[in-house]
């Protein structure tokens, strides 16, 4: 019942094309992947939100060209990609979450189908073993579900921004403000690594798949933040 309201509600959402990658080509077929072991316990918690976690693909893959299990994000099969979806999580209480419920197994066309907006068959198989089994009964209503969020959400000029002499993490959210006036800036996290680069932002809903202002904020408004533009 619960992954149909969900479904239910994202369709009431505003959508706008996702143009982080214009023509992305899928490939004919693909191996289906098998779901991981999982890393830790199960846990079966009321969920109390949700977090939309978008990954800037040019910094995960600055050090993968040659990584052949990112051949699909970081070697140009698909396209050149700006933003892809990690995953979409269901939350609990502030510091826990829902995770590692039984999931059925995927099938390789709807891995396939999800390619562009996730580029990579082990992710979509991982997000949806670790994640989506406690928020949906099939991967098709999981993954439809982030492919509706995500559709809501206008991204900014990552390239112009990334020229930005003195860039910090709050003009970030700004932009991202700018681009969807929906989203608060409480609802966005920022996510860098040690040596300051962006490597994830993070959109924050409630339970009723409104943005809501995250738990965590990671990088403050004030601190330093680098965009990787790619090659």
């Amino acid at each position: 019942m619960r992954w149909r309201l969900l479904l239910a509600a994202t369709a009431l959402l505003p959508h706008a094309a996702h143009a982080e990658v214009p023509q992305c080509r899928l490939p004919p077929q693909v191996a289906a992947p098998a779901l991981p072991a999982p890393d830790g316990p199960r846990r079966v918690l009321p969920i109390a939100g949700y977090t939309l976690a978008l990954s800037w693909s040019p910094e995960y893959c600055r050090t993968r060209g040659r990584d052949a299990g990112a051949a699909f994000q970081c070697g140009g099969k698909l396209g050149r990609f700006g933003f892809i979806l990690h995953g979409l999580w269901p939350e609990a209480a502030p510091g826990e979450w829902p995770q590692w419920c039984p999931a059925a197994p995927l099938s390789a066309e709807t891995v396939r189908r999800h390619l562009c907006m996730t580029p990579s068959p082990g992710l979509l198989a991982h997000e949806w073993a670790k994640h989506g089994a406690c928020m949906a009964s099939t991967p098709e209503a999981y993954f439809t579900s982030g492919a509706s969020l995500l559709a809501a959400i206008r991204f900014p000029d990552m390239m112009r921004l990334s020229r930005r002499p003195g860039l910090t993490a709050g003009q970030l959210r700004d932009a991202f403000r700018s681009a969807t006036p929906a989203l608060p800036a409480a609802a966005i996290r920022v996510k860098a690594n040690a040596r300051g680069w962006l490597e994830e932002v993070h959109i924050c809903y409630g339970k009723d798949l409104r943005p809501a202002a995250c738990a965590e904020r990671a990088a403050e408004d004030s601190a330093p933040l680098k965009i990787w533009r790619g090659r």
